[in-house]
């Protein structure tokens, strides 16, 4: 499917992003903006942002309170409550059914809304293994296979989406994955690197798996990765005016920017309020 963005006129746009907009006394305190870039990779055009630890925040978001799944990046930005941190971007989180509720694993706010799926079946969420990217109100987000997840993680993190397959699993390729097989479609992921930072990537024009995972793994340096969706892949980027639109959606991942940078230094126990059941 082709993906357009929103044709707004500019007094639309205005409010649509005032989710980004931030406003404070001590402008020194504003943390930077995430690197939402430009870049290419073996001759690819992508988009890649980072979220930093301790200069963002990472939410799930599925629907409105008591209300039917956004479906669109733009219901989502004319829908933030006032007075709601500023959004970095945001993008799809993640396979779902055809009501846009999640099909594995999804943890919103610390409640579990869908357990880790662990069935066997068609198409690219069973390419297994497939994974869970998850991580709590502090900073600390991991991405794991679904069968480390199930084996490691004893606490219920703040937020978490499953989706599949694995992209690069402790520094290799899937094994499944062709070098650069010809199904080609724009597609997006997320991986995190050996400093914490969360790697989002979304393909500004049809690309492999094999390419995708590469540019996770080789210029990216993320041990771990995990594809999110493609043909309906999305970004938000309020900073760059840009607003996808296209295939409804499910899941979202909303990357907030903090008002003020917190120390996001590993911690032995599990942050304050995890739930203990995953």
């Amino acid at each position: 499917m082709n993906r357009a963005r929103a044709a707004l006129a500019p007094a639309a746009l205005a409010l649509l992003l005032l989710g980004a907009c931030s406003s404070t006394e001590n402008a020194a305190e504003v943390p930077p903006s995430p690197a939402c870039e430009s870049a290419r990779f073996e001759g690819t055009a992508f988009v890649h942002c980072t979220a930093v630890p301790g200069r963002h925040a990472i939410h799930t978001v599925l629907a409105p309170e008591n209300g039917a799944p956004y479906r669109t990046l733009s219901q989502l930005a004319v829908s933030r409550p006032e007075g709601s941190a500023p959004v970095a971007f945001a993008m799809n989180a993640g396979m779902y059914d055809s009501a846009g509720q999640p099909i594995g694993y999804y943890v919103e706010e610390g409640e579990r809304v869908h357990a880790l799926n662990t069935n066997e079946g068609p198409g690219n969420f069973h390419l297994l293994p497939n994974g869970v990217f998850f991580g709590d109100a502090q900073g600390h987000w991991r991405v794991m296979t679904s069968g480390d997840f199930a084996a490691k993680v004893t606490h219920r993190p703040a937020f978490g989406t499953q989706s599949g397959p694995m992209l690069v699993i402790d520094g290799k390729l899937h094994p499944a994955i062709d070098p650069d097989g010809t199904s080609h479609k724009l597609r997006n992921g997320v991986g995190v690197d050996a400093t914490g930072r969360a790697h989002f990537v979304i393909a500004e024009e049809p690309v492999s798996f094999g390419k995708l995972a590469r540019y996770f793994r080789d210029d990216l340096h993320c041990a771990n990765a995990l594809f999110l969706d493609g043909s309906v892949s999305s970004l938000w980027d309020p900073e760059h005016g840009r607003l996808d639109t296209g295939p409804e959606l499910g899941p979202l991942i909303v990357v907030e920017k903090r008002a003020k940078a917190q120390d996001t230094q590993m911690q032995g126990a599990p942050a304050q309020g995890q739930k203990a059941n995953p």
